[in-house]
């Protein structure tokens, strides 16, 4: 099959670079000279293991490529994928499709015999259907079918996710749409991967009840952590127990500072955005939106506790400042709400973050930045692990402690244990969901 991926960024770069390890010939396509050129040289422009090796290869076999040139890229194709940002809009929660709707003109233009047009951005209930409207006005005459095609994939483990998914979900209204779509996904079909094929609207519907369940689960187990505190109880122990009744699972059960990144925020918001526009709530999806902002500040209010109560003169060092480990993505992480929390209390802030220092200039003025944990952590008043990089799960916490003018720690990934912490010679400790010390 011969594919064009209209975006280069997150799921467009891992997608056309998979789907070219499948067998089939991919042209990426970016309005922007820099990125190509950058594809071109074999360097990828976001931080995700293994892509840059995978790339690598199937650029070498032939089946992958880069351009500028979408009018090329798609009279040559048999489908194109619409792979472009989605972000919130501003001002409604609604999902931006100005860049979904652009790409579609674009490609109704350029085609020339038939095509399935695929959306793989994450888009409303309904896009999809519009998308169909603007290639019939941008091209009357063009034979094409439309396609809903979400993407499923985790950041820092993205290329087994699509190489060995839970599930693909395809949204199709003719036999013929199907049938490309089923030659698009053959070996996974062959290692008998489950594929859903159902209608468009329920394709996209599924993207959004995926995302938000799961940024349920997140919120409700860092919900219980905060009552966990109150009354005593371990929140690991509590999720343990819950995560081995089969119909709850362990997955998305580990208390934290909130969950952030490109999609359950986004997701979220954009879904309770359709529920009252049609006049059916989302009122759980709502909830969860206001408790995972609640429990960023909550955090702040630990690290306040743990300094005193003011953060004037202090000297914070952080561990983590990109949204989950195995990424360079900032969006929406926690680390936005908390650093500048800290620094406008008047904290001086060191930052240690294996990918996020290239983001995190911007995002966050007025830090330092060590390669170095210990380093960031030598005469500090309080160490922050907010992000659970491998890096950061066996540091010698006795070292860290004795490096510290004052040896205070926030655990809030739950990396180590009041035990730990004690042992090594710290003077406080506290973490999420847990019994804390020195407060």
């Amino acid at each position: 099959m011969r594919i064009a991926m209209i975006g280069t960024g997150y799921v467009g770069l891992v997608s056309g670079v998979c789907f070219s390890d499948f067998g089939h010939e991919v042209v990426c396509v970016d309005k922007d000279p820099r990125k190509i050129e950058k594809l071109e040289r074999g360097e990828v422009p976001i931080f995700e293991p293994g892509l840059d090796a995978l790339m690598i290869k199937n650029v070498e076999a032939g089946r992958l490529s880069f351009t500028l040139d979408l009018a090329s890229a798609v009279k040559q194709a048999d489908a194109v994928f619409i792979a472009v940002g989605t972000p919130t809009r501003r001002g409604d929660g609604h999902a931006d499709l100005t860049y979904v709707m652009a790409a579609a003109e674009e490609i109704a233009k350029a085609a020339d015999r038939y095509i399935v047009i695929v959306t793989k951005s994450t888009v409303p209930v309904g896009t999809n259907a519009k998308v169909r409207e603007v290639v019939a006005a941008a091209n009357p005459d063009l034979e094409f079918d439309v396609a809903s095609n979400p993407e499923f994939l985790r950041e820092g483990a993205a290329i087994d996710d699509f190489m060995k998914p839970d599930r693909v979900v395809v949204g199709v209204e003719t036999e013929r749409a199907a049938q490309v779509m089923s030659d698009i996904y053959r070996p996974l079909y062959l290692r008998d991967f489950p594929i859903v094929t159902t209608d468009l609207e329920s394709a996209e519907m599924i993207k959004y009840a995926a995302n938000a369940f799961l940024a349920v689960k997140i919120t409700f187990i860092n919900e219980i952590a905060a009552l966990c505190e109150k009354v005593g109880a371990d929140v690991k122990q509590v999720s343990k127990g819950m995560g081995l009744d089969g119909r709850i699972g362990n997955k998305f059960l580990h208390a934290g500072p909130g969950y952030g990144g490109s999609c359950f925020p986004k997701d979220t918001k954009a879904l309770a955005r359709i529920g009252q526009e049609h006049a059916s709530p989302m009122l759980i999806t709502e909830a969860v939106i206001k408790i995972n902002e609640d429990v960023k500040r909550r955090m702040i209010d630990k690290l306040l506790d743990l300094c005193g109560g003011s953060f004037n003169g202090k000297t914070v060092a952080v561990l983590g400042v990109t949204f989950k480990p195995n990424t360079d993505d900032m969006r929406d992480a926690p680390a936005l709400t908390i650093v500048p929390a800290l620094v406008g209390g008047g904290a001086k802030v060191r930052a240690c973050d294996p990918q996020g220092r290239h983001e995190g200039e911007a995002l966050l003025p007025g830090i330092g930045w060590f390669e170095d944990p210990y380093a960031a952590a030598e005469g500090a008043d309080l160490l922050v692990i907010l992000t659970e990089w491998n890096e950061f799960r066996a540091l010698d916490l006795k070292r860290i402690a004795g490096a510290m003018t004052t040896a205070r720690m926030a655990d809030l990934r739950n990396v180590y244990s009041a035990s730990d912490a004690e042992a090594a010679g710290f003077a406080a400790y506290d973490s999420i969901g847990r019994a804390g010390y020195g407060l």
